[in-house]
Parts: structure tokens; C-alpha cells; sequence
């Protein structure tokens, strides 16, 4: 195997791993996980359900 049909494999393989990645993150399945994550920068931190980190003062 040459370096050009090594080369040609892995790009096919990087682009079908790029399809899968594509496919899974848009599937119903994941939509109330990733709403969800969509979320997490308006939380307010006791409504996170979060205790403070060490060293981290409560107000």
C-alpha cells in the first residue's frame, strides 16, 4: 500500500467518522440532553442543585 492509498483510506474513514458524529448529535434522542445543556449558563447556582467548590465562599 502506498502512501497515496493510505492517505485516500483515511480521509474516507475521517469523514465517515465525521458523519457519525454529525448524525448522533442531531438525533431526536439527544435533543432534551443538549436543551438542556443549552440551559446551564442561566441556572443559578442553587437552582443547580451544585454545593460551592473548595475554597469557594457562600453568600
Amino acid at each position: 500500500m502506498d502512501y497515496a492509498t493510505f492517505a485516500s483510506v483515511l480521509t474516507v474513514v475521517a469523514f465517515l467518522t465525521f458523519l457519525g458524529i454529525v448524525f448522533w448529535a442531531y438525533s431526536r434522542g439527544r435533543r432534551a440532553d443538549f436543551d438542556a445543556a443549552a440551559r446551564l449558563p442561566f441556572v443559578l447556582p442553587d437552582e443547580a442543585g451544585e454545593q460551592p467548590a473548595a475554597g469557594e465562599k457562600q453568600q
